[in-house]
């Protein structure tokens, strides 16, 4: 279906100065791959927004391809159009637009604007088509979502505001992908939806992520897991393995690419790579 697939990478913004290094690291290792882009995270209610600018700057001065996250939760119209046009200054032509997190214990977010789709609809209104604009996809359902047909419902909004592609949060069975794209297609939702791929190197803070995200990690994998219990290098050969196959899988049903979760680590997602033969 998409002859040119689409390799890119998720950094997340450092917080202290030997995480800024380590990420500068990851970002070396990985954009001899040539990526089409390094998108970089937002944090909940925009609270690490400082750390992503000093890390698009950083990024941009390197000549890389940058995708900033943008999120509305707790952001008032005039401070998105402020960095919007920060962004468009800076010459970046894609942008991750997301709802995003509620701060923890914030209650009620408060904000403006109150979906994802309000904030692709602001971008398109006040910058037209500068941006390529990114959208966030629940292969498995957002965890928030009532159920399947209203996640999706809530996808084609975004679609029909003005999104370009997407980028669906990680998950291990290639089915529930397959699935989704069948049923985007009965709703006429054509755009590209990329696969978002996070490694396993550490089944505790997988699990952890996954069961706040709504990211099912199948039974046979979480026993695995569970069996190799502290060996790392053991963990980290079948996560390699595991994904590696997840992804053959993915481009040979015709996805339009792959967006690793990278957690500022070049690594696993490399071994991976390796496994592809990309």
């Amino acid at each position: 279906m998409y002859s040119k697939k689409t390799f890119s990478f998720e950094l997340f913004p450092p917080k202290t100065e030997k995480g800024f290094a380590n990420m500068q690291a990851t970002v070396t290792a990985l954009k001899a791959k040539q990526p089409a882009f390094f998108s970089c995270t937002y944090g909940a209610g925009g609270s690490t927004q400082h750390k992503t600018f000093d890390t698009v700057d950083w990024l941009r001065e390197e000549r890389l391809e940058t995708a900033p996250h943008l999120t509305c939760i707790s952001n008032s119209i005039e401070n998105v159009v402020r960095i919007l046009q920060r962004y468009a200054d800076q010459g970046i032509q894609r942008l991750v637009a997301l709802r995003g997190d509620r701060p923890s214990g914030s209650g009620i977010a408060i904000g403006e604007l109150v979906h994802a789709s309000d904030l692709v609809e602001l971008i398109r209104d006040q910058f037209g088509d500068h941006f390529h604009i990114e959208v966030a996809a629940y292969p498995e359902m957002h965890p928030q979502a009532a159920n399947l047909y209203a996640d999706l419902d809530n996808f084609k909004r975004k679609v029909d505001a003005g999104a370009n592609s997407a980028i669906t949060q990680y998950f291990y069975n290639v089915n529930a992908y397959e699935h989704f794209i069948e049923s985007c297609e009965k709703r006429h939702i054509q755009i590209p939806i990329v696969p978002g791929i996070m490694p396993i190197t550490n089944y505790s803070n997988l699990a952890r992520f996954s069961d706040n995200c709504g990211a099912e990690i199948p039974r046979w994998i979480r026993k695995q897991l569970e069996y190799y219990a502290d060996d790392s290098a053991s963990i980290q050969d079948f996560g390699a393995d595991t994904v590696a196959k997840l992804c053959e899988n993915l481009l040979a049903s015709g996805a339009p690419g792959l967006h690793f979760y990278t957690m500022n680590q070049s690594s696993p997602t490399l071994r991976i790579w390796d496994r592809l033969g990309l």
